[in-house]
């Protein structure tokens, strides 16, 4: 693939996940939205489905991963480094899934920063920003490794 076809379609993809976030907000239910950007320290968590909640805080995390996953795949070209991602968005999901589900049901009024910090990590593709330096750092170290056995 061409250098420029390559900057056009991850310039389309970060455009997506900027679009998931700003545009289709309204479209997820949230409602834990507001209750943060208000004064939520002094109130307490609102009443929540929590099945429809998790079904749209599961979709949100599809689409994000989808388009983080798309853009790992462009920038490293290993796959490797997909599968590997693939495996630690499933794991990271279930996991902090758990964690908000309970946070939310027994503990959230005790817990409100760690409540909006988890979810934060559900519903925004942070993880892209985790992984991408982490793969680029490796990929630079095993270059510096065969570079080194070369000049042996």
């Amino acid at each position: 693939m061409s250098k420029t076809s390559k900057i056009l379609i991850l310039s389309i993809l970060f455009f997506l996940l900027i679009a998931v976030r700003a545009f289709l907000q309204p479209y997820f239910y949230d409602p834990l939205i507001d209750y943060f950007k208000f004064d939520y320290l002094q109130t307490s968590i609102p009443e929540i489905n929590y099945t429809r909640y998790f079904l749209n805080i599961l979709l949100r995390f599809l689409i994000n991963t989808i388009i983080s996953l798309a853009i790992i795949s462009l920038l490293i070209e290993e796959r490797k480094a997909v599968v590997f991602s693939i495996k630690f968005y499933v794991f990271s999901f279930i996991t902090l899934s758990i964690i908000l589900y309970i946070l939310l049901k027994y503990n959230g009024e005790e817990s409100k920063m760690l409540l909006f910090y988890v979810r934060r990590f559900l519903i925004q593709p942070l993880f892209l920003f985790i992984l991408l330096p982490a793969f680029y750092y490796q990929k630079l170290k095993l270059k510096e490794v065969k570079h080194k056995k070369k000049s042996r």
